[in-house]
């Protein structure tokens, strides 16, 4: 009943004069939990092009059951979505079962689909189709066809030789990661840029543009993932933020985030934001890992 008490814009407690005590929504709250139906609808589309792009990713255009369950909340999955979701769409998926492990296989390959969240950007800063020559900036930044929105530490003051070597990198071409991984040598230092716009994909399919390091590592099998995934990620961070809480250290894409506030939201994000406005409590962070007050910087 304490818990109940603190929210008194959700819940209302009635009873009294010999009644039983009960408890219920308020009508904001059951008007807003009225829109959860529409929201799941909307996101259905979402999660299904999500999944297929996320098999695509993959070296065999397969990912395991057992990975997919790790990482459901994050992307944003029901949790019965391997009965409620996958048996939907036959075209797209079908569960089949390799040396004991069961995977989700993908049916059909869509082009349309292996465009990057990166790409989709600069093309609507009009950088791709459009090339410009310009110098890069003190901020690491490079409008180029193959660079990464930078977004430095605060206090972080590059030398102009770390910018020369950024640039270098910045304009250097690498494949899709939507190609095959083993088309590719590893030692390439194209092929190593390629794996930072696959951690950088992968975390634009998750519904906060975040997810743990263990998360992130459950698909290196699949993705052809660096063994050192920790140390590749602190090396670009600028590109990706990484904070700790206890043994447990969760991955952001910075260019996700304006300050602490995510850029673009999914209905069902929205949603839960409209239960937390109606709470009154600051937003915090669902894996506790920080809270509205705390920058992904």
């Amino acid at each position: 009943m304490a818990a109940i008490e603190r929210y008194p814009s959700i819940f209302h407690v009635g009873g009294g004069n010999r009644a039983p005590p009960f408890v219920c929504l308020t009508e904001r709250a059951r008007k807003i939990a009225s829109e959860e139906g529409e929201s799941r609808k909307l996101m259905e589309p979402i999660l299904v092009n999500n999944l297929r792009k996320l098999l695509m990713l993959s070296v065999d255009c397969r990912v395991s059951l057992e990975t997919i369950e790790f990482v459901e909340s994050e992307l944003g999955l029901p949790a019965d979505f391997k009965s409620s979701l996958i048996p939907k769409y036959p075209q797209f998926f079908t569960v089949k079962e390799l040396n004991g492990r069961c995977y989700l296989q993908l049916e059909n390959w869509d082009s349309s689909l292996a465009v990057t969240a990166r790409e989709s950007r600069l093309y609507q800063e009009g950088v791709l189709g459009n090339q410009r020559k310009v110098k890069i900036s003190k901020d690491g930044n490079y409008l180029g066809p193959y660079s990464f929105k930078m977004s430095f530490p605060a206090g972080f003051r590059p030398n102009t030789s770390y910018l020369e070597q950024l640039e270098k990198w910045q304009k250097m071409e690498f494949p899709s990661p939507y190609l095959n991984a083993r088309r590719f040598d590893i030692a390439d230092p194209k092929s190593r840029k390629r794996v930072v716009a696959v951690l950088h994909e992968l975390l634009s399919l998750t519904m906060e543009k975040r997810m743990t390091s263990a998360q992130l590592d459950a698909f290196h099998a699949e993705y052809f993932l660096p063994s050192k995934l920790l140390l590749c990620l602190i090396k670009h961070h600028g590109i990706f933020y990484l904070t700790n809480k206890g043994v447990r250290s969760t991955v952001f894409l910075k260019e996700a985030y304006l300050g602490s506030n995510l850029v673009d939201k999914c209905p069902l994000l929205q949603l839960n934001e409209k239960f937390v406005a109606l709470s009154g409590r600051a937003n915090v962070d669902p894996s506790n890992n920080r809270t509205s007050s705390q920058k992904v910087s």
